[in-house]
């Protein structure tokens, strides 16, 4: 296959290979999910997409982009995790975050053997594949943080040894959006670690009759991935997937405009909008494009891909003023205004 500007990026029958690979790999999610297209699909986006990350040992790699999943209870958020798990045929590990959870309950910690008259150290559910942080806003600020360095370093330290994660590694975390009481209110510093917010509505008439059919039937799921094939796939992608300079400059003012919306005639939103997206955001938006653009079978990216995919990767990044909150202004009108502000290369 050829970029647009003549460079040869892959065979096209290693691209049709991998695009292959994905369709069928959510064509045996569908088998279980019933709607929810949208949702596989920014999920499948998430696993594949190459977000680089240092370590503290100045290893520059990459890694799945991790995913917040806010809906009401019922929607399938859980059932799609654990689908997406064994279809990949990954270790799969499921904590149930609540208020008195320790930090050392998810890490691990270090146990006294009386026998040898030393510590050893015992690994914590993090150790997994995909973890599946349930209502992450009910764990104190304390249990959150101790997800921080496995989200961004992809490693662990419990006590003076530090243990590098398998690849993939991959948070999904889920919230549920109209808890009020016992729940705490994620820190920026941890929302800017996922990749994507993906906001979990009630499926159509249609398919909830649909689901109730399917119900009626067992459904096996066949692996169709190996971690280690996930890990192939999402490096193939980086690199067959072309970037022209003028998209990641697109990329870059849109990431300006939710610091500085009179840069692009909307000072009106400056009220609206208390903290704009960090440069780090930018590597995800690019990531999650790449993959975005694969997956409509393009092997490069059009300014369509940023623009489906950045209110996703976006409105857990932006922080509204208390004017916005006050008004009932949510965080997608003011990046939807945003993205019609921005010109298109």
């Amino acid at each position: 296959m050829t970029a647009p500007d003549g460079r040869i990026v892959s065979t096209g029958l290693a691209a049709e290979h991998a695009a292959a690979l994905i369709s069928g790999l959510e064509s045996e999610i569908a088998k279980v999910i019933v709607g929810q297209h949208t949702l596989i699909r920014r999920l499948l986006t998430g696993l594949f997409a190459a977000i680089p990350f240092a370590t503290a040992r100045s290893e520059t790699r990459a890694g799945c982009g991790h995913i917040l999943l806010e809906g009401v209870p019922g929607v399938a958020k859980t059932l799609t995790a654990t689908t997406l798990a064994h279809a990949i045929s990954a270790r799969f590990q499921r904590i149930q975050l609540t208020p008195d959870l320790l930090p050392a309950d998810i890490l691990g910690t270090r146990i006294y053997d009386a026998k040898s008259a030393t510590f050893r150290i015992e690994q914590g559910p993090i150790f997994t594949n995909i973890l599946l942080a349930d209502e992450i806003n009910r764990a104190t600020p304390k249990t959150q943080s101790a997800l921080l360095e496995a989200m961004q370093e992809r490693q662990v330290t419990l006590a003076d040894t530090t243990f590098r994660l398998d690849d993939p590694f991959w948070v999904l975390a889920t919230q549920n959006p109209v808890e009020q009481e016992g729940v705490y209110a994620l820190p920026e510093a941890q929302l800017d670690r996922f990749s994507m917010m993906l906001r979990v509505d009630y499926p159509s008439a249609a398919e909830e009759v649909a689901m109730l059919h399917a119900r009626m039937t067992e459904q096996h799921i066949e692996p169709q991935l190996s971690p280690s094939d996930v890990t192939r796939l999402r490096a193939f992608v980086r690199d067959a997937v072309y970037v022209d300079d003028k998209i990641m400059e697109y990329i870059v003012r849109l990431g300006r405009a939710t610091r500085a919306p009179g840069e692009v005639g909307r000072g009106d939103l400056r009220e609206l909008l208390m903290l704009g997206m960090s440069p780090r955001s930018y590597q995800h938006v690019l990531a999650l494009a790449r993959v975005t653009a694969f997956l409509h079978g393009r092997t490069y990216v059009l300014p369509e891909d940023i623009k489906e995919i950045y209110c996703d990767a976006s409105r857990h990044r932006v922080a509204r003023t208390v004017r916005a909150q006050a008004e009932n202004v949510d965080a997608d009108h003011i990046l939807h205004e945003l993205l019609a502000a921005v010109p298109i290369p």
